[in-house]
Order: C-alpha cells, then sequence, then structure tokens
C-alpha cells in the first residue's frame, strides 16, 4: 500500500498540481448549489405546479447514471418517508413499461447528453408522462423536455468544474422541490436553507488552508488511507450517505470497499467482518500488533475497517426505534472491534434528515478528494474507456 502523503494536503502548490480542475473548490460550493439551484427551479415553475399541473402523479421514475445516481438516494429518503407513491430508479435501459401520461419522469443529467436519460425522457414524452429535466441549458436534455412541453432546470456545468460528483446538491434540489409541490413530500419551511448552512459549515471546516490537525475531512483522509473501508450507515438516513460515501471513495480516490446499511441491507459488510481480511495486522484491541516485526514477518497488506456512519445519540425522549437503532449500530462497532477490526465513526449532527445526510455527505465528499490527492491521484481523472 502506498503510504498517504499529508504533506500534499496542506500545500496549496502540491494540491493544486494534483487537483488540477479544483473539485476541492467545486465541492465546497455545495451549499451555494442548493441555495440557486433552488432560485432557477422556482423560476422554471417547479414550484408553481407547473411539472404536473397540478395533479398528483400515479408514481415517480428517475433516470439518472453515474454521479447523478446520488440523486436517488435523497428521493428515496424524501419519498420513502410519505410511502406515498411508487418509486422507480435506473437510468440505463429502456423506459420501463408501465410509464404512462399518469406518472412523472425525472431525467438528471448534468451534461445534458447522458444517452440513458436522455432516452429516457425522450419515450416518456412519447407516452404523455409528465417529465422534468435537470442538466445543462441547450443541450439534448432540454431539448427533450421542450419538445414534451415538460420543465427543464438549467445548471451551469462550469461551475462545479463541470463533474456530475461535486454537482449533487444542484441536481438534487430541482427535483426535491419538484415532489413536494406535486404533494408527494413535505420540506418544511426553511429547510432547504438549514441544508445549505449545513453544507457551507463543513466546507468552512473543512477547508483547504485548514491544517490537519484541525481539519476533520483531511483527518478522516489519513485514517481512511490505513484500510479499506467497508461503509455501514446505522439506518436509512445514513445509509444514504453511506452509499454515496462508497461511490466518491471508489471514484474519486480509487478506494473499494462494500457499503450498507442496518438493519436490512447491511449483509455485505457484516459478512466482510468475520472473513480473512478482518482485523488483518492489528492486536484484538485494534491497533498494530506491537510483537510484529516488519523484518522477518510476512507482509500483511491492507487490513479491512469499518466507517461506521451514525445518526446522534438517542435522548431520554427517544422512541424505541431510535433506541434499537442505536443498539445495534452499538453491536456491530463491538463485534468489528472484537476482531480486532479498525472502527472509524462518524456522527451527524442533528436536525432534518436531509440536514443530517447533508453534513455527513460533505465530509466523506471532501475526505475522498484529500485522500485521492495524499495519494497524488487525480481525484477528476475520467474512468479508462471501456472496449
Amino acid at each position: 500500500m502506498t503510504p498517504l502523503d499529508e504533506s500534499r494536503l496542506d500545500d496549496p502548490r502540491q494540491r493544486a498540481a494534483i487537483d488540477r480542475t479544483d473539485m476541492l473548490r467545486a465541492l465546497a460550493t455545495a451549499g451555494a448549489q442548493v441555495r440557486r439551484a433552488g432560485s432557477v427551479a422556482r423560476e422554471a415553475g417547479v414550484a408553481d405546479g407547473r411539472v404536473t399541473g397540478g395533479e398528483r402523479p400515479r408514481a415517480v421514475h428517475l433516470a439518472a447514471v453515474g454521479a447523478s445516481d446520488g440523486v436517488a438516494g435523497l428521493l428515496q429518503l424524501v419519498l420513502g418517508r410519505t410511502g406515498a407513491v411508487p418509486l422507480s430508479l435506473g437510468g440505463s435501459g429502456p423506459l420501463p413499461g408501465w410509464v404512462g401520461p399518469l406518472d412523472l419522469v425525472v431525467a438528471v443529467s448534468l451534461s445534458g447528453t447522458a444517452s440513458g436519460p436522455l432516452g429516457q425522457a425522450r419515450e416518456a414524452a412519447r407516452r404523455g408522462a409528465h417529465l422534468l429535466t435537470v442538466g445543462a441549458a441547450g443541450g439534448p436534455l432540454a431539448e427533450a423536455a421542450a419538445d414534451a412541453r415538460g420543465t427543464h432546470v438549467p445548471l451551469d456545468p462550469t461551475t462545479v468544474a463541470g463533474h456530475s460528483r461535486t454537482a449533487l446538491w444542484g441536481l438534487a434540489t430541482p427535483v426535491l422541490l419538484a415532489v413536494a409541490d406535486a404533494g408527494l413530500a413535505t420540506l418544511p419551511g426553511g429547510l432547504l436553507d438549514r441544508v445549505a448552512d449545513r453544507l457551507d459549515g463543513q466546507a468552512q471546516a473543512c477547508r483547504p488552508d485548514a491544517d490537519s490537525v484541525v481539519n476533520p475531512a483531511k483527518s478522516l483522509a489519513a485514517d481512511l488511507a490505513e484500510i479499506v473501508p467497508l461503509t455501514l450507515g446505522d439506518g436509512e438516513v445514513t445509509g444514504v450517505a453511506a452509499r454515496r460515501a462508497s461511490t466518491m471513495l471508489a471514484r474519486t480516490a480509487r478506494t473499494p470497499g462494500a457499503w450498507g446499511w442496518l438493519p436490512d441491507e447491511a449483509a455485505p459488510v457484516l459478512a466482510c467482518l468475520d472473513g480473512p481480511m478482518a482485523g488483518s495486522g492489528t492486536a484484538p484491541d485494534g491497533g498494530r500488533d506491537i510483537f510484529a516485526d516488519p523484518y522477518l514477518d510476512e507482509p500483511v497488506g491492507t487490513p479491512v475497517g469499518l466507517l461506521l456512519l451514525r445518526d446522534p445519540v438517542p435522548g431520554p425522549e427517544a422512541d424505541e426505534g431510535e433506541r434499537a437503532r442505536h443498539n445495534r449500530a452499538q453491536s456491530v462497532r463491538e463485534r468489528a472491534a472484537a476482531t480486532g477490526t479498525r472502527v472509524i465513526e462518524q456522527h451527524a449532527e442533528p436536525g432534518h434528515a436531509l440536514e443530517r445526510v447533508a453534513g455527513l455527505t460533505a465530509l466523506v465528499d471532501l475526505a475522498s478528494v484529500y485522500l485521492g490527492i495524499g495519494h497524488s491521484l487525480d481525484p477528476a481523472a475520467p474512468l479508462p474507456p471501456l472496449d
């Protein structure tokens, strides 16, 4: 394993030479993205009934691929809490056969050219479904919305360095406003402003000129550099953040790892805690084996570790479900520690579900970029082409 060079994190020249498109700065605009995208969406009529003509759709289908797929987790979170209508996800392949005039199709592509969402948007138009598109102005996706007399919310890709990975909150905000306007979810007054504030707070705390000793994202990156992280959320809210964390660590820092959330979607992570890599090279208390001889013993490789994303500790007024969530997470933590697996915990600050997800997501997003920089990897480098 190549060691992390923390000097690259604090040296602006080294950072700039590696992070050539300034992905750190683009991620730091997340709060501004919420405010700007909300304003543009309202100008497009998203908040005054234009998307569905004042009708309540029978179902919602989201077409998004790649990093834009992060919108799916946020949409699932707000719709899943009401159970108002069915939600289907999938930006590749054909539009589901059941989609018709009573349904809402949301197609998301920052560039406006992703073939999957574009094809599904055009097919939705042919079937007469309500259509909302989010992406670059003037591109094919915007044209598909215009042809269908749908609603397009234009975003400027240059404000996020052209990366959909850094545009999560800009892409998601119009979608969240649309489902709320259609009566499918409730966004309390001022919620998106508070989400933006939470994102701004993390950007400030994790700013590049804050030294590693006081920067939580740099500290997290240094911790993650020592393990292959298994990312686990302690419930549905932190599960959204866990899914995003796994994507960002893989795409931005080239760091693999399973992810899941308790109680029902944790099997891939929990299984690895009993596997051959669990506790590798560590003592039972999770620290390095003090008896290991680096010259005589075989190299142990990089051990798996647990990145545990948790909601706030429940207070005395918490209901039974919240206490059960907390107790399950404690049990997993103790199980991992007993195998010598290192556990890295991050707790969300109190607030609405979207606020809690925003804080955790911003932290791990920035940590993943610092992790890439520390390993001298351009966090924005494209994936190699497939033959």
